[in-house]
């Protein structure tokens, strides 16, 4: 009778651990799933509609909050772009929760830093380092460079040499940290104003939200295109920033591939 209790016991633990879940790895997932996104002001394309890409998705920040991941990744949110900090001060209040998130729903997960023109490089640098984890399957970090005429503590406008040169000490400290080759984003004005093509060879994500890229940049080589900031997402709050990758589903699997750690 023992030992037919012993084995029925034995039978139940089996039965329990068999039933736990299988711990899933965050990080990059090859599925692409089609864009279920609206527009709130959407541009006439004429032709040139970034629908005909087949892979998209968001970059957020505090003013989205916190973001529900899986319900944007089942409606065509295949990446995301996180902005994580500014300066060498400021953090931004959504950034951890959307990192822990986006991971956890699957989706393919980059963090990005906004530049102050009033603080040195290689400071904002290490800001950026001491807040965005080192972690696998992460996308590449950002440097988000742009002008800032609305800042109440910095509107300067540095010369292209000084620019491109700063920019150059913040891409080379943190390609050595995360062993990623950044990607540079920039708007129309400051990409042509600074001649940032002179930067070298890196995966530009480029503002253009009334023409297509190759139009508004000259024909500039680009990664991702931001091509709306008046998105309508399923799981996100308020307007989004809507982004195409360049290059079909398969060439999406391989740029991940060789991009993410």
């Amino acid at each position: 009778m023992r030992r037919a209790l012993l084995f029925l016991l034995l039978l139940t633990l089996t039965a329990c651990g068999s039933a736990a879940p299988t711990p899933q790895k965050a990080g990059p997932v090859g599925r692409v799933v089609a864009p279920n996104f609206g527009d709130a002001d959407p541009h006439d394309w004429d032709g040139r509609d970034p629908l005909a890409y087949a892979v998209h998705g968001i970059d957020t920040s505090r003013w989205q909050g916190q973001v529900d991941w899986p319900t944007a990744r089942a409606n065509g949110v295949n990446f995301a772009f996180l902005k994580a900090t500014e300066g060498g001060d400021i953090v931004d209040a959504a950034f951890a929760g959307n990192w822990r998130g986006a991971r956890a729903a699957g989706v393919p997960v980059g963090a990005y830093h906004f530049w102050y023109h009033c603080r040195p490089a290689a400071e904002q640098a290490r800001w950026f380092i001491r807040h965005v984890p080192r972690a696998s399957g992460a996308l590449p970090p950002v440097l988000d460079m742009e002008w800032t005429p609305f800042s109440p503590t910095c509107t300067k406008r540095p010369a292209p040499e000084v620019i491109r040169a700063e920019a150059k000490i913040f891409l080379d400290m943190v390609e050595a940290h995360y062993g990623q080759r950044p990607i540079i984003y920039s708007a129309p004005d400051f990409f042509e104003a600074n001649q940032m093509w002179k930067l070298g060879n890196y995966d530009f994500w480029l503002r253009s939200v009334a023409g297509h890229p190759r139009d508004t940049y000259g024909g500039q080589h680009w990664t991702f295109w931001q091509y709306s900031g008046t998105g309508v997402v399923p799981g996100v709050r308020g307007k989004a920033d809507l982004n195409a990758f360049y290059g079909s589903a398969g060439d999406w699997a391989g740029w991940l591939a060789a991009r993410t750690r």
